[in-house]
């Protein structure tokens, strides 16, 4: 499968969270290889950014992380970059120049390419339809250009802790099946009635919370900790209107996730 920043540090707490980010960052920032002969590969991620200014910010940011990072101003040289090689994760801006709604249809194209990609937005854009937009469209997390570089940092070193993980599982915990539902954490896919259905890594995770335990109600805070995202209540539903429809377009019958309303969500078990 296919990410220092300058940290304002005012308090003890800011350091101490400055730290932790380092660390998960020197852990994640680089694949590990068995074969000591074979250099650590880095993680490559993606920009696509039309402000050169901003990109390069966020370019040496990553560098100083580890991460090996490629930029690209508009959607065509992406595209162009993507069928060549796809990235670990790509971080993309809506806006692209003159076209406004770029990064929208490029995170489609590579979701229709690439389903378990991990795409971010970072973007300047926060109306709540262009969030909800975004992760129809299937990114896996939505972020604004206010965000502070550690925070951004975190959030990009959990996503890919998150694939980590669904390719590296536990044994005993590589299968999940319930009724027609199956999940196999190894390979991190998901089927329906012998079909698959094409989730990305936050919806996986969302879909594995439930249904490994049929009939338990969980909370949105509990998805969030399940996925290792954070998210408002919002965010989370969208994610779960948008699992329902992946489900239902290969089953019309599909209720397997019940809402249990003002509590959260459940596997139906039925």
């Amino acid at each position: 499968m296919r990410p220092d920043c300058d940290f304002a540090l005012n308090n003890y707490g800011e350091l101490w969270q400055g730290l932790v980010v380092l660390a998960v960052l020197w852990k994640y920032g680089h694949r590990h290889t068995t074969d000591f002969l074979q250099p650590a590969m880095p993680h490559h991620i993606a920009i696509v950014e039309d402000e050169a200014a901003i990109a390069a910010n966020y370019r040496d940011t990553l560098q100083r992380q580890g991460f090996r990072v490629s930029l690209y101003s508009d959607r065509g040289a992406a595209n162009d970059a993507f069928q060549r090689q796809l990235p670990d994760l790509a971080i993309i801006d809506i806006g692209l120049g003159d076209d406004i709604e770029g990064g929208f249809e490029l995170c489609r194209d590579l979701r229709s390419r690439c389903p378990e990609l991990p795409i971010v937005f970072l973007t300047a854009r926060d109306s709540e339809l262009d969030i909800i937009s975004g992760l129809r469209l299937g990114a896996d997390d939505y972020l604004t250009k206010d965000i502070s570089q550690a925070h951004m940092l975190a959030r990009i070193v959990a996503l890919l802790r998150r694939v980590q993980a669904l390719r590296t599982p536990v044994q005993e915990e590589h299968l999940i099946e319930q009724g027609p539902l199956r999940l196999n954490l190894e390979r991190m896919t998901a089927s329906w009635q012998d079909q698959v259905i094409d989730l990305t890594v936050t919806e996986f995770w969302i879909v594995h919370a439930l249904a490994k335990h049929p009939g338990h109600i969980k909370n949105r805070q509990q998805l969030m900790d399940s996925a290792n995202v954070v998210l408002d209540d919002n965010t989370i539903t969208s994610h779960i209107k948008r699992i329902r429809r992946k489900f239902q377009a290969t089953d019309t019958a599909f209720a397997a996730i019940e809402t249990a309303y003002g509590v959260g969500y459940r596997w139906s078990g039925q």
